[in-house]
């Protein structure tokens, strides 16, 4: 592979350590290196999930992101904390300041609420190596927020993923080039531990002999494009490090799926409850494409059983013929999906997302279904009130039952306590 014709930045990837947990820690001037600390959505509910660990909780006593409150042992050691997602994003938001300070708004990348890109090319007759200035960001969040971070650098956005990734995490920082690819990214198994590659692509790889990105950087190009179309070819690109995408693109780009997600707070018996919750879900993500003037013609629901139920679950798609954002369509498609799949057992998770999307003003109008365009402008106006008034202002009736989560959760930012 000749590197020398791809582009070859300073981008760094920054992480933030246990952030929900390093933040609760510097709002009460606690040392999360050292304090077993764990951050729940909410300690008047018992099977509340744990949003975040400090690193002593996790090592002395186990207890990780998604144990549920009623797992955690009970000991004077252990502190814990409610959630406080205005001021989580408060301090993402002063990390991303501190970044202003160095590159320009066009040099930045947000993203997650606790991780950035963030471009240093051309930075060096102002601030010298990026791999210094890095550090030097780096002491300058630890030394005003209380904020311990990684940082992995690379030519591109995908390099400098893995590098935090892979290394950085263990060691704090690590700068990786397309001389460390046959090195550092080939030996790397299982294939999940990379960046971009699920379990089922995983499975899916394997079962084609595939065990180590070595072995699919010398898997032809043919051959993975065959089996997994577009994406085959940023498999085998990805493999050789390789990422021409600029910073940012992944929001450039637009949209690809639309989803929610959320664990109950206690199990779900009976499948009406069930179904009022998908119904809600649904809802929610046929705004937000209505919201961009999207349709959807694949529909993904998954759900996963109780612990108390040994577990499990399932995941399933299905492509209708024409696309759609209308919640009704959408919600009959997840009933299908569910009444196919569900083995009547209490239910803990659900999710619910739309793919292969396309401009709305494409769809082709049924010459059979009368009310198509009467439906569209019915929720655009009750999308338009939930806009102005907020996501609680006009509810469909089953979000007033006591199996409903959407006026609870209408209260709430990110799904958590603010």
């Amino acid at each position: 592979m000749d590197y020398n014709k791809l582009p070859n930045r300073s981008i760094a990837c920054i992480d933030m350590m246990s952030f929900y947990a390093s933040c609760i820690a510097a709002l009460h001037d606690l040392d999360v290196r050292t304090v077993p600390l764990a951050v729940v959505g909410s300690l008047e509910q018992k099977g509340s999930v744990v949003l975040a660990a400090s690193p002593a909780m996790k090592k002395r006593f186990r207890v990780k992101t998604g144990t549920r409150l009623f797992e955690i042992p009970n000991h004077p050691d252990i502190r814990l904390f409610e959630s406080k997602m205005s001021y989580f994003l408060e301090m993402s938001m002063a990390v991303t300041e501190i970044l202003h300070k160095y590159v320009p708004p066009e040099a930045i990348h947000v993203y997650s609420v606790d991780e950035s890109f963030i471009d240093l090319t051309g930075t060096e007759k102002l601030w010298g190596d990026p791999s210094n200035t890095i550090q030097r960001i780096q002491k300058e969040i630890l030394n005003s927020l209380q904020l311990h971070s990684t940082v992995g650098m690379g030519p591109n956005m995908l390099m400098a993923k893995l590098a935090l990734d892979l290394e950085a995490k263990k060691s704090g920082f690590a700068k990786w080039t397309y001389d460390d690819v046959q090195t550092k990214l080939w030996p790397v198994s299982p294939l999940s531990e990379m960046w971009g590659i699920g379990s089922r692509t995983e499975k899916t790889l394997n079962n084609m002999g595939i065990t180590s990105v070595g072995q699919l950087a010398r898997t032809p190009l043919r051959v993975l494009e065959s089996k997994f179309g577009v994406m085959g070819n940023q498999l085998y690109h990805h493999a050789w490090g390789i990422d021409l995408s600029n910073l940012g693109a992944p929001l450039e780009e637009g949209q690809i799926s639309y989803g929610k997600s959320q664990i109950l707070m206690r199990d779900y018996n009976k499948i009406e409850e069930v179904k009022a919750v998908i119904l809600e879900m649904c809802e929610d993500v046929a705004k937000r494409a209505r919201d961009t003037y999207q349709a959807a013609r694949t529909i993904t629901l998954g759900l996963g059983y109780s612990k108390n139920a040994f577990g499990g679950g399932f995941q399933r798609a299905r492509t209708i013929y024409e696309a759609t954002n209308d919640t009704m369509k959408i919600y009959n498609v997840c009933l299908d999906l569910l009444k196919e799949n569900y083995h009547n057992k209490p239910v803990r998770q659900l999710s619910v997302s739309i793919t292969k999307l396309e401009d709305e003003h494409s769809m082709q109008l049924s010459l059979f279904e009368k009310d198509n365009w009467k439906n569209r402008k019915l929720a655009a106006a009750m999308d338009s009130v939930r806009n102005r008034f907020g996501t609680a202002a006009l509810l469909r009736a089953v979000s007033y039952t006591p199996a409903g989560t959407a006026v609870k959760r209408s209260k709430m930012v990110g799904g958590h306590k603010g």
